[in-house]
């Protein structure tokens, strides 16, 4: 089951992510500065992405888990902007941090919706 899930969770992903890191990338060249961009990216993905994630991944459909989904994001971008300061301190550009976020971010945003958004039986609250 875990790793149907994490397959799921990959592929849905990669869409929740063109879309995410597309959005932060769109802002950047805007001229925004880059945690403003990443700010409102987030944003603008988690609603997309509780129903992406929550229904394809782990077939729930229980719209009251939206607020420990809302947390999980939190998290995640707190997560996410302290590694692209990380990496803007030491001479990356903003793109490139931002691509090179992806990865630890995506594992921490799985195994926190697993265990602790969409965690134990399969929720099927419509």
């Amino acid at each position: 089951m875990l790793t149907t899930q994490l397959f799921r969770f990959l592929a849905v992903g990669i869409l929740n992510t063109l879309f995410g890191y597309s959005l932060y990338a769109l802002l950047i060249y805007l001229g925004l500065e880059y945690t403003y961009a990443l700010l409102f990216a987030t944003i603008a993905g988690v609603i997309f992405n509780f129903h992406t994630i929550g229904r394809l991944v782990f077939q729930s459909r229980d719209k009251r888990l939206i607020g420990k989904f809302f947390a999980v994001y939190a998290i995640t971008f707190c997560v996410n902007l302290l590694l692209i300061k990380l990496m803007v301190r030491f001479g990356l550009s903003a793109y490139l941090a931002g691509a090179f976020a992806i990865i630890p971010t995506t594992i921490l945003s799985f195994l926190l919706n697993k265990f602790f958004v969409f965690k134990g039986k399969q929720h099927e609250t419509y």
